[in-house]
């Protein structure tokens, strides 16, 4: 008669300590990447209401500034005096003759401005220094004064990022934060009111967005393109005009 054999029950097969530690490892592992996914969604989730919490106070804010200046205009209107609004504190500077015969000057001018192709643009803080430059360069390029809607549609439409020295279209709010986080320029909002309101960090936000590339205006150039815009041509300052011109081009 063979004798009877007895299959040992799962209880009292010992596991390997090899094996006892790597579940232990593995089941760590997969406790901090569900911890830190949770940690991530919860940033995600403040980040996202600080940014629209902020796209609220900078409509409030434009607002405010809209009826101020209304206010005033009729305050002025009553009295029976002229309301003159205060100076333009950021230019968009467009490019509109190409580098034949231009002099060294006024060519290295366009250069630092970051103008090297035609229809180029790019927004300048209006300084003494930037108005005398731009005054050497006026037959190469127009500019003015751009209103909020101008300044949110090129950035909307035709925003490109300079990261890591490449042209990178501005699709996420994490590109602009990767670049401009440290300045807390958090969202595409942000770096719109940075640039319209001249923030402190306004060199450093329009260091960041890529030159402007845009089509020829819808009808063309007028005939007598570089005459200044007061004779009928198309170069120098425009001031408000330069909304009307952007709306062709963009």
């Amino acid at each position: 008669m063979a004798p009877s054999t007895t299959v040992p029950a799962a209880s009292h097969i010992e596991v390997p300590e090899t094996l006892l530690k790597r579940r232990k490892l593995h089941d760590k592992a997969r406790e901090e990447r569900v911890a830190a996914a949770t940690a991530a969604r919860k940033a995600r989730l403040a980040k996202r209401r600080l940014i629209f919490k902020r796209a609220d106070s900078f409509v409030k804010e434009y607002l405010a500034k809209e009826k101020d200046e209304i206010a005033l205009k009729r305050a002025a209107r009553a009295a029976g005096d002229f309301y003159v609004p205060a100076q333009a504190k950021v230019y968009f500077v467009i490019r509109i003759r190409g580098v034949n015969e231009i002099a060294p000057k006024p060519r290295k001018i366009l250069q630092l401005l970051r103008l090297l192709q035609i229809n180029n643009g790019v927004f300048v803080k209006v300084t003494k220094a930037t108005e005398q430059m731009l005054r050497l360069v006026e037959p190469y390029v127009t500019y003015g004064e751009p209103n909020l809607k101008t300044v949110r549609e090129l950035i909307y439409k035709r925003g490109y990022g300079k990261i890591d020295k490449q042209r990178i279209p501005l699709t996420d709010n994490a590109l602009i934060e990767s670049s401009l986080g440290k300045y807390d320029v958090l969202s595409i909002e942000d770096l719109v009111h940075e640039i319209f309101t001249v923030g402190p960090h306004f060199k450093q936000a329009s260091n960041f967005l890529w030159p402007f590339k845009l089509s020829n205006p819808t009808g063309g150039w007028k005939s007598r393109k570089f005459k200044h815009y007061i004779s009928g041509g198309d170069q120098g300052n425009r001031e408000s005009d330069i909304n009307s011109l952007v709306r062709k081009m963009n």
